[in-house]
């Protein structure tokens, strides 16, 4: 073997023509430290790993050429054929990977198996008048005051509350204040 690099892409490229993908990748070995930025160093280092059926180690040189030469089409049709190779090529088979996650969840679900909560002693009665929670007063102030919650303070009976939120709404909406004062007018009458 020569030590001209020229002469050893030569023979590396004959070798891979002829099918000797494994001697072609052992002419190359030793030389990415010495030409690391090599186009031709990758890319016939990609079509001996191709040649091999080691799809990931194709890809990544042909990805090194492509950034080398990215005008070059040749490394990215062949980087693209690469991917597909890549795509299409089955899953090696794997072990079973031993995970002391999954082993403790599945200790875990075996304790809970035989687990029964404690019975809560719970009744069903309504909860006593005296220790519902009780309305805001008549009097405190109502921070975003609506049409649709004063027509709903109407409905639970609660007048006033109801007047002061169309007061406050003549405030803040003059444009409509015929119109609340009609309403106020309506509540008056109910009570």
């Amino acid at each position: 073997m020569t030590s001209d690099p020229h002469l050893i892409f030569a023979e590396v490229s004959l070798d891979i023509k002829c099918g000797a993908f494994q001697p072609a990748l052992d002419k190359l070995t030793g030389m990415e430290r010495w030409l690391p930025e090599s186009y031709l160093f990758h890319l016939l280092t990609a079509r001996a790993t191709r040649g091999l059926k080691r799809y990931d180690e194709a890809a990544e040189h042909f990805g090194h050429c492509c950034r080398i030469a990215p005008s070059n089409q040749v490394a990215w049709r062949e980087l693209i054929e690469v991917k597909t190779l890549q795509s299409q090529a089955p899953e090696p088979e794997r072990k079973p990977a031993f995970d002391a996650l999954a082993v403790e969840f599945e200790q875990l679900s075996i304790a809970l198996a035989g687990f029964t909560p404690p019975r809560a002693a719970e009744c069903f009665d309504p909860t006593p008048l005296a220790e519902q929670k009780q309305p805001f007063p008549d009097d405190d102030s109502i921070a975003v005051p609506t049409e649709t919650l004063a027509n709903l303070f109407i409905d639970q009976g609660a007048y006033k509350k109801a007047i002061r939120v169309f007061t406050s709404l003549i405030q803040l909406n003059p444009s409509k204040a015929d119109h609340y004062r009609k309403c106020i007018d309506r509540v008056l009458e109910k009570l």
